[in-house]
């Protein structure tokens, strides 16, 4: 399926390990997510976060949704309770 014909991208809660810094304030800002696959792990600098807010996943859950670019590309990454997750099209 692909979103050129119209048909739903199907999304997948895939759990990645974040890099972030703790603000005095409190805030947690991520700063490198990690991605794992069978070539091994790499970490994607966080260029940009855009917004910070409570929100629900497509794929199930909620928790604290940063809305971030990362090389260029708009994704969402969430924490949930203790974890990071982001959607991904590979599980």
């Amino acid at each position: 399926m692909n979103a050129t014909n119209g048909d739903y991208l199907h999304l997948y809660k895939r759990y990645v390990d974040v890099i972030t810094v703790m603000k005095k304030d409190g805030q947690m800002l991520p700063l490198y997510l990690a991605w794992d696959d069978e070539n091994g792990r790499k970490l994607y600098k966080i260029d940009k976060v855009h917004q910070i807010k409570k929100a629900v996943s497509e794929v199930g859950g909620c928790g604290i949704r940063y809305d971030v670019r990362i090389s260029g590309h708009e994704r969402r990454l969430f924490y949930e309770k203790n974890r990071w997750f982001i959607e991904s099209h590979q599980p």
